[in-house]
């Protein structure tokens, strides 16, 4: 049993990770947090996101746990990474605890992303040998159960990171901040506009230079990092959405559809890779027949990848075009005129009701077993 110390008025939202594999020796329960450094300067915008993935993790934690069902490691995954893009955002108004959760958050993403890239491996396979026959599946069953076993480890290891004292340390802290932190009165202005939208602007160039790299002779990994600018734009926007009105939205469809396509492009990378890996390794001791199919898998996976990087320049024109002028447009109105803590706009500038009201609501990624 591994508990995290909370503060009492928000211990009834703690959530207590058990795991039969790996049951902790003695009192492992993190030490409180050090208190935040005037956690009042923080942004009411960071403040409300961080509320709101905090309670994401709480409810998500338990499932990843237990790893019967997938997505919710995949939603852990993206929550942490939700996270991690809103600290970035306001990374110079962070006080040091928070500062230091960060990385907390990018070592255990690691772990999650190793369990989720087998999660949807094994699904792939159950896919496509859902079209062999009867004997061929049967000649695959040694891999499937190769598959299982490599992901019942990573399972072990994700609640290993999970129970850690550096990620229990994380979430108290994130937990006490949320409690203790009373947001800014209805009269002061939200000076994140201010903060968020250069910031938006200089991942943008990222990702537009990011695309522009790539050529005939890219690499998977030049185009892995065009995936990881996008996403770093589209968390990032979507931290700002409630300033950005339908401009976010719009920017919003297109970044997904964007990433969508260079996540089927990835995993069926990291597909090829690990059977590549499996085949070359004698120790896995495939017998040659299911060596063979693994071979038309890895053949079916590379096509994958191929239609992927012909839509990549496609996608790209949806979310550098008149989207991401709009986007820029908005951005520019909310340095002149920031929006006040109720969600209004300063008197310069009209917004229209589901502007005020945040104009987006950020869908969860539910997309069955897709990065």
């Amino acid at each position: 049993m591994s508990k995290m110390r909370v503060p009492a008025s928000t211990r009834e939202v703690a959530v207590t990770g058990e795991s039969d594999a790996l049951e902790p020796r003695g009192d492992t329960s993190a030490p409180a947090p050090r208190p935040a450094a005037e956690p009042a300067g923080l942004s009411p915008t960071l403040l409300d996101d961080l509320r709101r993935l905090l309670a994401a993790w709480l409810a998500h934690e338990p499932g990843a746990r237990s790893g019967t069902d997938p997505e919710e490691v995949h939603h852990l995954r993206v929550t942490a990474r939700r996270m991690d893009a809103s600290l970035g955002l306001f990374k110079q108004q962070l006080p040091p605890n928070l500062a230091r959760a960060r990385q907390t958050a990018k070592s255990m993403l690691r772990a999650l992303g190793v369990t989720r890239d087998l999660d949807v491996q094994i699904a792939d396979l159950a896919a496509w040998s859902a079209g062999l026959s009867e004997e061929e599946r049967a000649d695959l069953a040694p891999l499937a159960d190769l598959l299982a076993r490599e992901r019942g480890r990573a399972q072990a290891r994700l609640v290993r990171v999970l129970d850690s004292e550096p990620t229990r340390r994380w979430i108290a802290t994130l937990v006490d901040v949320s409690a203790r932190v009373v947001a800014r009165g209805n009269g002061a202005a939200d000076e994140s506009a201010s903060l968020v939208a250069p910031r938006m602007r200089r991942r943008f160039r990222r990702l537009r230079k990011a695309v522009r790299r790539l050529d005939a002779r890219s690499s998977m990994d030049d185009y892995h990092r065009v995936r990881r600018r996008a996403k770093q734009l589209r968390y990032a926007l979507e931290s700002g959405a409630g300033m950005c009105g339908k401009a976010a939205q719009d920017m919003l469809r297109a970044l997904r559809r964007m990433q969508d396509k260079l996540g089927t492009q990835h995993d069926a990378y990291v597909a090829n890779k690990r059977l590549g890996a499996l085949a070359a390794d004698p120790a896995s001791g495939l017998p040659p027949v299911t060596l063979f199919l693994m071979g038309r898998l890895a053949e079916h996976h590379k096509r994958i990848t191929a239609d992927a990087r012909r839509t990549v320049a496609k996608s790209w024109r949806r979310v550098r075009g008149k989207r991401w002028k709009a986007l820029r447009q908005r951005l520019t109105e909310l340095e002149v005129a920031p929006v006040a803590p109720d969600g209004a706009p300063a008197a310069v500038h009209s917004v229209s009701a589901s502007s005020a009201n945040g104009g987006v609501t950020v869908p969860a990624e539910t997309h069955p077993l897709s990065h």
